[in-house]
C-alpha cells in the first residue's frame, strides 16, 4: 500500500521530548507533512529556537536535564494534557529509555521508536554483545561479564592484553570511557569511568575490550517496520573523533567495496532482526584491516542521520513516522541506492586547544552558511541565544554533498570558510584543518587521526598581511564608533560648532589620533590620519591607506587599494575582526583607565566553566603534590578533574558535591611552601 493512500492513519499532532537541533530538525518534517508539533521546555530553554517554531510549548521543570527532560511523568503530562498522540523522542535524554518506551504505551501515547524490549535487549553493551555472539555476529575480543570486581576485571585486562578500553556497558558517546595503556593505570581509570557513567547513565557497569590502534568507526543505518521488513540504508564512517565522539561524518565509507558493504550490511540486519527491531536504528562496527566488529546498537535516530539522508534522497523523520503510525516501509533493500558522497561537521562551543573544554556565553554573532540543495545547517540556535552549561554544547551540523568525494571535500572547506561565530569558542578552526588536511582529502582516516595531527589543534599564526587587516579595520571601527558617539552628543542648538568634530584637527600640524590595540599580551600603536574620503595609517615604520566599507552582505577593507573582505564584530571593550574563515580578537587600550589588577594566582583554583561539583577529593589540612586530582566537575555531559597547580596543603575547600560554581569561582586555596633565609621549607601563611 503507498503511502499517500493510508493519509488517515497519521498523527494529526505529536510531542517532542528532546531539544535544540533535533527538536528544529523533527518539527521541519511534521510541518511539510502537516502534523501539529507540540515542545517542551525547561526554564533555560523559555526562549529557545524550538520552542518558537512549534506549534505550542509546555514547560516542564527547572533546568538541569534530570529535573526536566529526564522526567518521564512531566514529559508524559505534557503529552496528554496537549492531546498529542505520539512522542518523538529525538537522540539522548530519554530516547533509549525502555520505561519511557513502556510508560508512553501505558499512557495510549505512540512512542516513535523500537519497542521496549528491543532497547533493553540492546541497552546493556554486554548483554547486546552476548546476543551478538550467540547470533553470529563478529565481536572484538573483550570481556561483558557480570562480575564488576576489581579483580576481575584486572584479570580480564591481562588475558585480553593491553592496551584495553574501558566501556560504559549502558551508554554511548564517549561517556565513561577510557584507554589503558598498562596495567598499573587500570583501578584508576576505572574508578573514572564508573563514575562517568553512573553520572550519566544511573549504571555504573563496565565492559572491557581489545583496543585497536588503528581502527575506523563504520555504522550501517537499519530500519524495520511492524510487518516484518528489514532495510539498511548504507554505511557511515564517523571515524574523526575526538574524546571517543564523533566531529565528522560521511556517507558513504571512502573505500568501502560494494562486498564489505553487503556483508556489514546483512551482519547490521541480522543484529536488528535478533532484538525483533522496529523504526530507526544504528549498528555500530569497529573496522580494521579485513576484518569488522560488532560494537553497539543505538536504538534511535543517530545525530548524523542528514549524511544518509543527502545519499539515499530519503527523509528518515518521515520514515519514524509512518513507521511508528503503523505503516509498511516505503522500498525494499533493492530500491535503495547511493547518490554521491555527503559529509557531516558538528559545529562545537568548545576550545580544542585547551583539551575540548566546552564554552560558555551568548552568541553574540551568528553567521551561517546559506541553505542550498548541497549545503544543508541543522540548527537550535541563533544569533543572541546562550550557550549555557546545562545541555550538549553543539551550536549546529553542517552537512554538504557532492557528485563524489573530492566535490564534497570541497564544499565542506568553502562552507566552513562561511561560518562565523563570535561569543564562544568554537571547533571551527579543528573543523577547518581538518577538511584542508591531504590525508583527509586522500580518505587515510581513522579514529586516531586527530591525536595524530596536533597542529590542527592550533591554528597556524595569521601572516602579516592578516594581521595588519586586523589592526586596520578594528582602528577604523573605533573612530566609526567615536564618530557615532559624538554626532549623538552634539548638543542640538549647535550642531556645526566646530567642537563637535571629530576630525583629528591640531594647530600648525597635521590631524591625526594616536589608537592603541592590544591582541594577548601584545599592544601596537597606530597613527591614523584623515585624508579626504581616505585614511593614511603609520603601521610599525609603514604608512598604508585604507577605507571601510559594507552592508549586511559583507563589509571590505581596502588596503593601499588592495580589497580584502572581513567582519567586524564588537562586544563589551573587545573587537573580533573574522578573515579567511578565522576569527581574530582584539581590544582597544583605554590610556585614561586605571590600569588592570590581576588577584588570581597559583595559590588558588578556580573554575573554568560554570558547573556542578560530582566529587571532593580532598580535605583541609591535606598535603598535595603539583599534578594531584583534587575535585571533579560536570557540565554539558562531560566529566573534568582539576588537578593542583602547585605543591602545597589545602588551606580552605568552599564548595561541596552538588555545588553549582560559576565560571572563575573559587574552589580551593592552598597554603604553599616557601624557604627560610637558611632553605630551608616553610608554609607561607595564605594572606
Amino acid at each position: 500500500m503507498a503511502f499517500d493512500e493510508i493519509v488517515s492513519l497519521m498523527f494529526r499532532k505529536i510531542l517532542i521530548a528532546n531539544r535544540g537541533e533535533i527538536a528544529c530538525r523533527v518539527i521541519a518534517t511534521a510541518r511539510r507533512m502537516g502534523i501539529a508539533t507540540v515542545a517542551i521546555y525547561s526554564d533555560a530553554d523559555a526562549q529557545a529556537r524550538h520552542v518558537s517554531l512549534a506549534d505550542e510549548a509546555w514547560p516542564i521543570g527547572p533546568a538541569p536535564a534530570r529535573q526536566s527532560y529526564l522526567v518521564i511523568e512531566r514529559v508524559l503530562n505534557a503529552a496528554r494534557r496537549s492531546g498529542a498522540e505520539a512522542i518523538h523522542p529525538g537522540y539522548g535524554f530519554l530516547s533509549e529509555n525502555a520505561d519511557f518506551a513502556e510508560a508512553c504505551a501505558a499512557a495510549k501515547i505512540v512512542f516513535i521508536g523500537p519497542p521496549a524490549s528491543s532497547i533493553r535487549a540492546m541497552g546493556s553493551k554486554a548483554a547486546a554483545k552476548a546476543l551478538m555472539e550467540a547470533s553470529g555476529v563478529p565481536l572484538v575480543p573483550g570481556y561483558h561479564g557480570d562480575n564488576q570486581s576489581l579483580a576481575t576485571l584486572t584479570q580480564a585486562a591481562a588475558e585480553i592484553g593491553y592496551p584495553v578500553l574501558i566501556k560504559a556497558s549502558a551508554g554511548g558517546g564517549g561517556k565513561g570511557m577510557r584507554i589503558v595503556e598498562q596495567a598499573a593505570d587500570l583501578p584508576a581509570l576505572l574508578e573514572g569511568a564508573q563514575r562517568e557513567a553512573r553520572a550519566s547513565f544511573g549504571d555504573d557497569r563496565v565492559l572491557i575490550e581489545k583496543y585497536l590502534t588503528r581502527p575506523r568507526h563504520i555504522e550501517i543505518q537499519v530500519f524495520g517496520d511492524s510487518h516484518g521488513n528489514m532495510v539498511h540504508l548504507f554505511e557511515r564512517d564517523c571515524s574523526i573523533q575526538r574524546r571517543h565522539q564523533k566531529v565528522l561524518e560521511e556517507a558513504p565509507a571512502p573505500g568501502m567495496d560494494p562486498e564489505r558493504r553487503r556483508e556489514m550490511g546483512e551482519a547490521a540486519c541480522a543484529a536488528a532482526r535478533a532484538v525483533g527491531y522496529v523504526g530507526a536504528g544504528t549498528v555500530e562496527f569497529i573496522a580494521e584491516g579485513d576484518g569488522f566488529y560488532f560494537m553497539e546498537m543505538n536504538t534511535r535516530l543517530q545525530v548524523e542521520h542528514p549524511v544518509t539522508e543527502m545519499i539515499t534522497g530519503q527523509d528518515l523523520v518521515e520514515w519514524q513516522f509512518r513507521v511508528a503510525a503503523g505503516e509498511s516501509l516505503p522500498c525494499d533493500q533493492d530500491a535503495l541506492r547511493i547518490t554521491g558522497h555527503a559529509i557531516e561537521a558538528r559545529v562545537y562551543a568548545e576550545d580544542p586547544a585547551r583539551d575540548f573544554l566546552p564554552s560558555i556565553g551568548a552568541l553574540v554573532h551568528l553567521r551561517q552558511p546559506a541553505d542550498a540543495p548541497d549545503v544543508r545547517v541543522d540548527t537550535g540556535v541563533r544569533e543572541g541565544d546562550q550557550i549555557t552549561q546545562f545541555y550538549d554544547p553543539m551550536i549546529a551540523k553542517l552537512i554538504v554533498h557532492g557528485a563524489d568525494r573530492a566535490a564534497a571535500v570541497r564544499r565542506l572547506a568553502a562552507a566552513l570558510r562561511d561560518y562565523e561565530v563570535v561569543g564562544v569558542q568554537t571547533n571551527l578552526s579543528l573543523l577547518r584543518g581538518v577538511a584542508a588536511h591531504s590525508e583527509f582529502a586522500g580518505g587515510l582516516i581513522d579514529t586516531g587521526f586527530i591525536g595524530r595531527h596536533p597542529e590542527i589543534l592550533q591554528p597556524a599564526d595569521a601572516g602579516a598581511q592578516a594581521q595588519n587587516c586586523v589592526l586596520v579595520a578594528t582602528s577604523l571601527t573605533v573612530l566609526a564608533r567615536q564618530h557615532a558617539a559624538n554626532l549623538k552628543a552634539a548638543p542640538a542648538s549647535d550642531p556645526d560648532s566646530p567642537w563637535n568634530a571629530d576630525d583629528c584637527w591640531r594647530l600648525n600640524s597635521d590631524g591625526y589620533q594616536d589608537i592603541v590595540l592590544r591582541a594577548g599580551g601584545d599592544e601596537t600603536k597606530l597613527r591614523v590620519h584623515p585624508v579626504g574620503n581616505l585614511y593614511r595609517i603609520d603601521l610599525a615604520g609603514a604608512s598604508l591607506h585604507a577605507s571601510l566599507t559594507g552592508d549586511d552582505a559583507a563589509t571590505w577593507l581596502s588596503l593601499d587599494g588592495v580589497r580584502h573582505r572581513l567582519c567586524v564584530v564588537p562586544h563589551g571593550d573587545a573587537f573580533t575582526v573574522i578573515i579567511d574563515g578565522r576569527n581574530h580578537t582584539v581590544s582597544a587600550v583605554d590610556r585614561l583607565a586605571p590600569p588592570r589588577t590581576e588577584t588570581a594566582g597559583d595559590d588558588r583554583l578556580t573554575a573554568p566553566i560554570p558547573a556542578r561539583v560530582t566529587r571532593v577529593l580532598v580535605k583541609v589540612g591535606d598535603v598535595v603534590r603539583k599534578g594531584a586530582a583534587l575535585l571533579v566537575l560536570e557540565a554539558m555531559k562531560m566529566e573534568l578533574t582539576l588537578y593542583a597547580p602547585i605543591n602545597g596543603t589545602i588551606a580552605t575547600v568552599r564548595h561541596r558535591v552538588d555545588d553549582m560554581v560559576q565560571e572563575g569561582a573559587e574552589l580551593i586555596t592552598f597554603e604553599t611552601e616557601a624557604a627560610e633565609p637558611d632553605g630551608t621549607a616553610r608554609i607561607k601563611e595564605k594572606s
